[in-house]
């Protein structure tokens, strides 16, 4: 935004001087505007920061194709298993409902099969441990020991436990939620305390796999670079990412800046390319090569539309679409390529 001009005594100005006034001013009415029409979908702007009156815009263009499923689509559907939990035969009459001679039921043959595919009724099991205690006639007693992980008397399983990291890690719940659910789906009585504790025992259990992601994506060729903001104990913080197609690693920090780069360690002295959305803390990784995401590309040509009204910044748009649409159709074919390169021949399969 243009510096804002010092309020001039208008009767001892010039002409000139007046018409340099209303250039400035005008100047600085364009940048407040600009920067009033700036949301999410036009810029790198954050979406946190639309307010309750946002609304979602594709970038998406239109197409003349059909709504639904295409023509030539081939559509799925349940596919029967092979080893049903249970077989329910359902009975035939004893007699002939023409002549009401007896049926040879022992002779009838199943002549379809129809499966429901369900949750089961029951809200959990329970397995009991038992020791054992026996003496020798020598009288040496021999007790049995309790298996590794059975500790307490009455204690919950590795299913449970991983269902409830699953659900406020995974699904994002929150903790009253997800015990909220437990009881009512299981029926079983879990706090958020509990969750708590068991989130920090998979903390503490995947740890050493944190560490091997975060060193792999400090030395990968590709790193894709976000942030976003969330609340710890009600106070701001930030979510970090760093990813590649295989590898997505997160971090939470108070600061938003060079200050949690530097501590989470994955892009300070990279020599790869770091693909990021323009934050300027980014280019401070001098070692990185830069690479912009083109969806905030697209978002800012958007915005750039909306103010100038110039034909340009839809020309830069199909070139970044269209160029995307090439990558993904060569990615597609190479890996076409390679399943076609490791598939035996009709030959090989004869010899073998």
């Amino acid at each position: 935004m243009p510096p804002k001009p010092p309020r001039p005594d208008l009767t001892h100005l010039s002409n000139q001087d007046k018409d340099r006034l209303i250039d400035a001013l005008f100047a600085r009415l364009d940048a407040v505007e600009a920067g009033l029409g700036m949301n999410s979908q036009n810029s790198s702007k954050p979406p946190s920061s639309d307010g309750l009156a946002k609304k979602t815009r594709s970038l998406r263009g239109t197409s003349d194709k059909k709504a639904g499923a295409q023509d030539g689509h081939k559509g799925t559907t349940l596919k029967r298993v092979a080893e049903p939990t249970d077989t329910i035969h359902h009975s035939l009459p004893s007699q002939c409902n023409r002549c009401h001679r007896p049926l040879p039921l022992d002779e009838a043959l199943v002549v379809e099969r129809r499966q429901v595919i369900d949750v089961p009724a029951r809200s959990f099991d329970v397995v009991e441990h038992c020791t054992l205690e026996v003496a020798c006639s020598c009288g040496q007693v021999h007790v049995s020991a309790f298996p590794a992980g059975v500790s307490d008397v009455v204690q919950y399983g590795p299913n449970v436990k991983a269902l409830g990291v699953h659900l406020t890690q995974g699904q994002m719940l929150p903790f009253a939620r997800t015990a909220e659910l437990l009881h009512d789906i299981y029926g079983l009585s879990v706090s958020p305390g509990t969750l708590v504790a068991w989130v920090g025992e998979a903390r503490a259990a995947l740890q050493d796999t944190a560490n091997q992601i975060a060193d792999n994506l400090h030395i990968a060729a590709l790193v894709n670079a976000g942030e976003s903001g969330l609340r710890v104990a009600g106070k701001l913080h930030w979510l970090h990412i760093a990813a590649n197609e295989t590898l997505t690693w997160y971090g939470v920090h108070a600061k938003h800046g060079m200050a949690a780069i530097e501590a989470h360690g994955i892009l300070p002295k990279r020599i790869g390319v770091l693909v990021h959305d323009c934050w300027a803390p980014y280019w401070k990784l001098d070692e990185s090569i830069h690479a912009l995401c083109n969806a905030h590309l697209l978002r800012e040509l958007v915005y750039v539309k909306e103010i100038t009204g110039q034909a340009w910044p839809d020309a830069m748009t199909n070139l970044l679409l269209d160029a995307n649409k090439l990558c993904e159709a060569a990615r597609k074919n190479k890996r076409r390529s390679a399943s076609m390169m490791s598939r035996p021949s009709a030959r090989s399969m004869t010899l073998s």
